[in-house]
């Protein structure tokens, strides 16, 4: 809500879809070596590989702590070419590089102004174990946004357990947004309404839940996306023993029978996970689906699994218009996120 007294819906705001125009991407540059642990080398070769590739296609508006952490990514960004002319940094703290997360989520008008709502974050829910990310929920305010209309909403959630089709549809998960970490004082009917007046969404999609080692207890973006209006892509295990079997079979069988916002049947395209992927010992929610798609290019994890040609081949019939580009996040997906999560769009 804002002075007048009108919710961004009853002002005629939505959230556009990820393939509608940009103006850029706002992106976090890995510093935390909390989160890293001896992968920070890893994380910042995917990042600058992310960049090189965005640079060419649009703006990018990238977060450092300090100087000295800028001129260090200036250095690794140098060696891949990067395009200066569309990079700008930001001296802003963040503690991680998630902004999916914690950043601001831009919303538009029939008329095209743009405007943005803050969320609450607080480190999906474990504020005691993260305690170090929670400078993230003060990362909209410090962005240079002072053009843009801003609407606090009073609630915790995160980019990432949310995806859009532009058209009044969202995804989400229940293990996610029902989490009691979260919002515990809101009921389904609760959310749906707050999404609704924040985002302009009109039907809620409820799937079950995410994958295995997931520490967000189940964020949408690494399960199942809308490609377009009516169109989804969404993962699936085949291997009855692997514990991702049964919750992603159950959110495929949901899909199947779910309309959109205008009652329009969801064309539902299955992709099959990557093989259990282990980094020392622990089960990384690496996923193909946590794909970004920017102005004429989609980058899309791969992890040197069969898996990967599949997801690309698919997505590049799904966005045809667009190049299709596999960022290896190998390294990246120690620090629990992957191309979506570390990128946040800005409409046009």
């Amino acid at each position: 809500m804002n002075k007048t007294g009108l919710t961004p819906a009853q002002r005629g705001f939505r959230m556009p879809a990820e393939w509608e125009p940009h103006e850029g991407t706002w992106l976090s540059w890995p510093y935390n070596l909390g989160t890293w642990d001896g992968h920070l080398e890893g994380a910042e070769q995917a990042f600058a590989d992310i960049i090189s590739v965005l640079t060419r296609h649009e703006s990018v508006h990238l977060l450092v702590p300090n100087a000295e952490v800028r001129l260090h990514a200036e250095a690794k960004l140098r060696e891949r070419n990067v395009h200066a002319t569309n990079l700008s940094f930001h001296e802003i703290e963040s503690g991680d590089v998630w902004i999916r997360d914690y950043g601001p989520i831009f919303v538009k008008d029939a008329r095209g102004k743009v405007a943005y709502t803050k969320w609450g974050y607080n480190a999906y829910g474990k504020p005691d174990e993260y305690a170090d990310l929670l400078i993230g929920n003060d990362v909209p305010g410090k962005m240079p946004l002072d053009g843009f209309e801003r609407f606090d909403t009073g609630l915790i959630l995160e980019g990432g357990s949310i995806d859009v089709n532009g058209a009044g549809t969202l995804l989400t998960t229940e293990s996610c947004l029902l989490s009691l970490t979260r919002n515990p004082h809101l009921d389904k009917t609760g959310i749906e309404k707050a999404l609704g007046d924040y985002l302009g969404i009109k039907k809620v999609l409820w799937l079950s839940e995410g994958i295995a080692g997931d520490d967000t207890t189940g964020h949408v973006d690494d399960i199942t996306r809308f490609v377009g209006e009516t169109t989804v892509v969404t993962a699936i295990e085949e291997d009855p023993r692997d514990p991702n079997h049964k919750p992603l079979a159950e959110n495929r069988k949901r899909l199947e029978t779910m309309t959109d916002a205008l009652g329009r049947s969801l064309d539902v395209i299955a992709l099959p996970m990557p093989q259990p992927f282990d980094v020392e010992g622990r089960r990384m929610a690496a996923t193909n689906l946590n794909f970004f798609v920017a102005n004429g290019v989609v980058l899309v994890p791969i992890y040197d699994d069969p898996s990967d040609e599949k997801a690309i081949e698919a997505l590049g019939k799904c966005f045809p218009d667009r190049e299709i580009v596999g960022i290896d996040c190998r390294k990246l997906i120690w620090g629990f996120g992957s191309i979506h999560c570390a990128t946040q769009q800005q409409p046009l």
